[in-house]
């Protein structure tokens, strides 16, 4: 297994790939999409967006990621001694249709497949994506860590407000929709769209030689905003692999999110899923308690047992990456990056001592 890093679109530059190579990491994985358009978003102190009513912001305008910006990013990338791992989410503007069952679904899928294309080109094996109509929502900040660190949690309830036309996954894509908000439909056929998406998306990852690699919905609920979640509860993810069996057709498996579930236990679905091969990358982070209830705390001090968790990965020969996803903000002039520090040097040092352990046993 191998020690990730993650870094948020305004984050690529040579600056964050050296704190990334410093704090451990070999391997990076990479948002291009933007989360940070909104006006109180806090891009300044490189916090995770919460995901409110009015969204992350504006989505993009609908176009490729070209091969020539990729192998710029990925030179950078090497030169810093690091190697790109994944590409995490396309942007809603690329595929609102596909995810709405909308007129321009069938010119949506078309370039999702070519962007997939192009990132098997520039040679980046894998892409995390969440097939989710309101994304991440429902979440609240407070001082939930150890030393009143400020981290995100819920506190009981779900937001049942409906989703405004014109959004999708927690973003703007037309800021001209007209008044309304977007139709209820039942979980079937959520998952009839994600069919369609698996049937066309697959084969094409399996030429590009690129892993899809899905991400269960967070919060775990069966239903926020008014809208179904597909992977709420751990053998979920189970039945997404099964609809379209291929070697390109994965997990972006979240262990917070996992442990967050209100059914199953997330010691066996680490086990089941990575005996499969079937975990193309992992978010680490930890947390207390479950849905509607719950709090993102410090790697080590959550309800999940760290090193029983690298014991497992081992066991099945896990051979990709972890990435710290979330981390409490401490209290410091770089919140974030300190925050990312120590939960990138518990890690690392965990991964080292099972190794160590198993070698001595050897």
């Amino acid at each position: 297994m191998k020690l990730g890093f993650g870094l948020y679109r305004h984050m690529l530059n040579e600056q964050h790939y050296r704190f990334a190579k410093q704090c451990g990491a070999t391997h990076v994985v990479v948002h291009l999409v933007d989360y940070f358009g909104h006006t109180n978003a806090t891009k300044a102190k490189a916090d995770q967006p919460i995901g409110g009513q009015e969204g992350w912001g504006s989505a993009g305008g609908g176009k490729l990621w070209q091969l020539e910006e990729l192998l710029k990013i990925k030179a950078e990338i090497n030169a810093c001694g690091l190697e790109w791992e994944a590409i995490e989410n396309f942007d809603p503007s690329m595929w609102y249709d596909v995810l709405l069952d909308g007129p321009q679904k069938r010119e949506q899928i078309e370039l999702l497949k070519e962007q997939i294309r192009i990132v098997g080109k520039a040679g980046i094996p894998v892409f995390g994506y969440n097939f989710s109509l309101a994304g991440v929502s429902s979440r609240i900040t407070g001082p939930f860590a150890r030393g009143g660190a400020i981290s995100v949690g819920m506190d009981g309830s779900a937001d049942d407000s409906p989703v405004p036309n014109g959004m999708v996954w927690n973003m703007v894509y037309d800021m001209n929709a007209p008044e309304g908000f977007m139709p209820t439909i039942t979980h079937d056929t959520l998952w009839s769209r994600l069919q369609f998406f698996l049937d066309e998306l697959v084969p094409v990852a399996e030429e590009a030689g690129v892993r899809l690699a899905a991400h269960p919905d967070d919060p775990p609920l069966p239903v926020v905003r008014q809208t179904p979640r597909l992977v709420y509860q751990p053998h979920m993810y189970q039945k997404l692999i099964d609809m379209k069996p291929s070697k390109s057709n994965n997990l972006e498996f979240c262990l917070g999110t996992i442990s967050e579930m209100t059914e199953g236990d997330v010691y066996d679905a680490t086990d089941r899923y990575t005996q499969q091969n079937k975990v193309a990358y992992i978010h680490f982070r930890n947390v207390k308690g479950k849905v509607p209830n719950y709090r993102e705390v410090f790697i080590d001090e959550g309800d999940i047992d760290v090193f029983r968790i690298i014991k497992i990965l081992k066991k099945n020969n896990f051979n990709g990456i972890i990435i710290p996803d979330h981390t409490p903000q401490m209290s410091c002039e770089a919140p974030w990056y300190a925050g990312m520090a120590f939960a990138m040097g518990y890690l690392k040092a965990a991964i080292e001592m099972v190794e160590r352990v198993e070698v001595k046993m050897i």
